[in-house]
């Protein structure tokens, strides 16, 4: 084997060092790029994130439309009654010619 002269020495740690440069600036640029990705992705998440959390709050009362459908409903079919109920009083005051003596009553229940 040949011997290594001290200039041979100095000319493979310059090689060695210029290429742990390049690999070293590499690097460092992918890692910037992971890194601004990361952010990226990190902000997308988080627009999202807030996006479903407004359509869960706006969302969260239709559980309760079910019973407010009932209450409706039930509202409604009091409301029928209300309205047949006038409407049969209405006719009964056109037709009586008493009327309101005798819906109030005789005057001993007064």
């Amino acid at each position: 084997m040949a011997e290594l002269t001290p200039a041979t020495v100095q000319t493979i740690w310059t090689i060695t060092l210029a290429v742990f440069v390049v690999v070293l600036v590499v690097v460092a640029i992918l890692l910037t790029l992971i890194l601004r990705t990361a952010k990226d992705i990190t902000g997308g998440v988080s627009a999202i994130w807030n996006v479903g959390q407004r359509i869960a709050n706006n969302t969260i009362h239709i559980a309760l439309l079910f019973k407010t459908n009932a209450v409706a409903g039930a509202i409604l079919g009091s409301a029928v009654g209300v309205v047949n109920a006038t409407a049969g009083v209405h006719a009964h005051a056109k037709e009586c010619p008493g009327c309101p003596a005798c819906v109030i009553g005789p005057e001993w229940l007064r």
